[in-house]
């Protein structure tokens, strides 16, 4: 079960300022959570392989195809700021 210290000093880490009210409803909400993991962690899992989802995902995507496009210069016209063939974009650093 956690105290309301520390409660209190995850939320400075988290740089949450939290009311007293909270604060009692973070401790009782946060000490169900840490109860919850504690009976996870009673399982068996050591025939269980590791995965990074539940469930089986893949991206569908289209190959890359290089093509040229015809009006070039209708699109570099469109362009807020275009430098010869090339769009001009601000420097990110």
């Amino acid at each position: 079960m956690l105290d309301l210290d520390q409660v209190r000093k995850v939320a400075h880490l988290a740089r949450l300022t939290l009311t007293p009210a909270e604060e009692t409803q973070f401790t009782t909400q946060l000490s169900s959570i840490l109860e919850y993991f504690q009976q996870l962690s009673e399982l068996d899992t050591s025939d269980v392989q590791p995965t990074a989802r539940v469930i089986d995902l893949s991206n569908v995507t289209r190959p890359d195809r290089h093509r040229l496009y015809e009006n070039r210069e209708g699109i570099l016209a469109s362009a807020p700021d275009a430098e010869g063939d090339f769009f001009r974009v601000p420097k990110i650093m």
